[in-house]
């Protein structure tokens, strides 16, 4: 039996946040679980990717049945939860694990269409992966062959140009609420990526004060430094919140960083001024139950997508060419693996989904 490149997992499009919350691995738990899934899953190579949109499994293996069955159990045994994860979870192979990480790569099948920052997050995947001797010679040069391929679909495209982004879906939803922003305060609780970018937007729409607040507070001052705001230590949020009428949160925390406890507090002190939340972290930072209070806007990473879809349609054209661009691609790979011998996708390539 010859081998096969695979992918499958947990996706925004199918699973909804509170679920993905409960199964997202943090960086620094990637090494270890790398390894034990592997070895569940019966995998030669792996990469596994843990984004705020997507928790997926790349390998090699003879016995793609074998991975889709025992990947379930992994998710259950490594976060000690309870769930039914199989009817939600997707398995694809050969060419079609090949087109579905390519079109990843190229944020063809991110919440926000054209988004560029999935790109980061799979490299940054694949290098722990490497790091840790958790690949070989197919999924190196699949991961590699990936990044091409995005790239090309970026300059040849105009799919990144004018693109929705989280920053200005959260703008959007702010000019709503507020009207003119030039009067909004606004805090950022984490020093990631997607919330500098969200702050950015705001930036540009004339917010008046912006506050960042870390656990490190090394990280806090210089993200504050690059914004222009003001750094505060991580004990001192919650005082500066009252004061605050927009919060980013995209933490690592494994728990609520704002609860409805907290909050009531909060409220007090604050009167009646609305109060906009944007939680971008998986799992998330702000308790669900925040939003049933009057004049605080709760959104989180998966409410976006709605705003996102309204204006899918426009970019059709550009996601079709993008398609056309990486199919050589594709191509291109199945042909080196054909090549290798006894090699991943030397059978006929499945491109349907197969549920665990």
């Amino acid at each position: 039996m010859s081998a096969h490149v695979i992918c499958g997992g947990l996706t925004f499009e199918a699973v909804p946040v509170e679920i993905r919350e409960k199964v997202a691995f943090r960086e620094a738990q990637l090494p270890e679980a790398i390894g034990r899934m592997k070895r569940r899953l019966g995998l030669a190579e792996a990469v596994l990717v843990s984004t705020c949109n997507r928790v997926e499994y790349f390998g090699t293996t003879v016995a793609p049945e074998r991975a889709a069955a025992a990947w379930p159990d992994f998710l259950r045994e490594f976060h000690a939860v309870s769930g039914e994860f199989a009817p939600i979870s997707f398995q694809l192979r050969d060419s079609g694990c090949v087109e579905h990480l390519f079109s990843v790569a190229s944020g063809l099948k991110s919440m926000v269409v054209g988004e560029t920052e999935i790109l980061g997050q799979l490299k940054d995947a694949y290098e722990i992966a490497l790091q840790h001797g958790q690949t070989g010679k197919w999924l190196n040069r699949l991961f590699q062959s990936s990044f091409s391929a995005a790239k090309s679909v970026r300059t040849r495209t105009g799919i990144t140009r004018g693109s929705v982004s989280v920053g200005s879906v959260a703008v959007e939803l702010a000019e709503k609420i507020f009207g003119n922003l030039s009067g909004c305060r606004v805090m950022v609780i984490g020093a990631g990526e997607t919330s500098e970018r969200t702050a950015r937007s705001l930036l540009g729409h004339g917010v008046s004060s912006m506050v960042v607040a870390n656990r490190t507070y090394e990280r806090a001052a210089a993200l504050a430094q690059e914004l222009g705001g003001e750094a505060v230590r991580w004990e001192e949020w919650e005082d500066r919140a009252v004061e605050t009428d927009i919060m980013i949160s995209s933490t690592s925390a494994p728990h609520y960083v704002l609860t409805r406890a907290k909050l009531e507090g909060l409220l007090r002190k604050r009167g009646r001024r609305p109060l906009f939340l944007i939680d971008l972290a998986v799992p998330r930072d702000f308790e669900p139950a925040i939003n049933l209070y009057d004049d605080v806007f709760l959104y989180d990473i998966d409410d976006l997508q709605s705003i996102a879809q309204t204006h899918l349609q426009e970019r059709q054209t550009e996601i079709t060419r993008s398609m056309e661009i990486l199919k050589p691609h594709v191509e291109r790979y199945m042909a080196w693996t054909a090549r290798q011998g006894d090699a991943a996708g030397t059978d006929e390539p499945s491109k349907g989904l197969v549920t665990a």
